[in-house]
């Protein structure tokens, strides 16, 4: 399908459109217009301006107001803007209308993600899986002015016209399209399940967590591999597995896809399959970035879409990563990393780390070390575990 996702230009340039309820705080919404500006430069959009609406509920056509649409429209005409992106969903008619009145692209934030995951994918089951869940997203959403397959078809993704009968034509080719990647899904879906179960006499550890949190640098630590970690969003959507030995035992550890807030539902059903990592993991890595002003919320996300998922029952690690970026406050001498969390839980252990600087990481060794090691030795009875060192 090449690269479709990418527009003729270098450089988009965007707005960011969103509301905001009467009760929620202007910092809580600055803070989620900054992460819908991090996933537009994630697809090399420019973010220009941030327009933002005080409403208990979206207009039904427009999504904003007709006063706050006419001061979107100002602008982007005045500066000459490519694209528009909202922060939430729009409904088909909305996606329509905005079209017509602005004439620039339009992305919600479903679609906005979908691309982004598009662009990150590497294997053909991860290529597959986003393929199939934005064309599910895409079916209703065509519309005159920008199909979105005319990228596919060489043009530029922007301004265009194309006409009733192009969109019907496209609508078959999306139906056509979603059998063909759905045979194809359920057949790597069909090998992935072999290949899992020839695992069955290992124990298996899953990373979990919020996206960028430090899930893929904690895999570079336990299993000293070159794998790719980097300060962005959805940095892994591929699920990567590798082997690690602790103490003599041995232990698969995957890295997930992470999670975000409003992820599109679509892309949870597709990746579902590739999810099957987390359900059949014997235990659970949930990385939780400390420093982030929101992560109980983060964490929030993260155990809801476990509890989709049917595994938030399962045995778990909180590691909580990044405390190299918190200070003390004024007057005292050392940071409380455990102040506000619940540490009484006896389902779950919490850690306070750094995987960059490398703090605390013996203790996080031996206590996921413990952990294997039970599980290991239900497989193994009779093995003789040594102790941490």
């Amino acid at each position: 399908m090449g690269d479709y996702y990418l527009t003729a230009k270098e450089t988009e340039k965007a707005v960011l459109v969103a509301l905001s309820e009467q009760k929620q705080s202007d910092e809580k919404t600055q803070e989620y217009l900054d992460e819908l500006e991090f996933l537009a430069s994630t697809l090399g959009i420019e973010t220009y301006k941030s327009f933002v609406q005080r409403l208990e509920k979206p207009d039904i056509r427009t999504f904003v107001g007709k006063g706050k649409l006419e001061e979107i429209q100002a602008y982007v005409i005045d500066k000459e803007i490519d694209t528009v992106i909202f922060d939430d969903d729009l409904s088909p008619s909305q996606l329509r209308n905005l079209e017509r009145d602005l004439n620039v692209k339009i992305y919600d934030r479903s679609l906005l993600i979908l691309d982004i995951f598009l662009k990150r994918a590497q294997t053909a089951q991860a290529k597959t899986q986003v393929e199939l869940a934005r064309y599910q997203y895409l079916m209703p959403r065509l519309t005159r002015m920008w199909t979105h397959l005319e990228r596919q078809r060489g043009g530029t993704g922007t301004r265009g016209g194309a006409g009733e009968k192009e969109i019907e034509t496209d609508r078959r080719m999306i139906r056509d399209q979603i059998a063909v990647l759905k045979k194809k899904l359920a057949k790597i879906d069909l090998q992935g399940a072999t290949r899992r179960k020839s695992r069955s006499n290992v124990v298996r550890v899953a990373l979990v967590g919020y996206t960028n949190v430090g899930k893929s640098t904690i895999m570079k630590l336990l299993s000293k591999e070159d794998i790719y970690a980097k300060d962005e969003l959805f940095a892994t959507v591929d699920s990567t597995v590798r082997k690690v030995v602790l103490n003599t035992v041995p232990f698969l550890l995957s890295d997930t896809v992470g999670f975000i807030r409003k992820l599109p539902h679509n892309l949870i059903e597709s990746f579902k399959s590739t999810l099957d990592e987390v359900r059949e993991a014997d235990i659970l890595l949930h990385v939780v970035d400390i420093s982030h002003p929101s992560f109980e919320e983060q964490m929030t996300v993260v155990n809801d879409t476990l509890a989709e998922l049917g595994v938030a029952d399962k045995e778990m690690i909180v590691v909580y990563n990044k405390i190299d970026r918190l200070s003390a406050p004024e007057g005292e001498e050392a940071f409380d990393f455990t102040s506000g969390i619940d540490t009484t839980s006896k389902s779950t252990t919490n850690l306070f780390i750094s995987a960059v600087e490398k703090q605390n990481v013996m203790e996080f060794r031996r206590v996921l070390f413990e952990k294997v090691k039970k599980h290991h030795m239900k497989i193994y009875p009779n093995y003789l575990a040594p102790e941490f060192f």
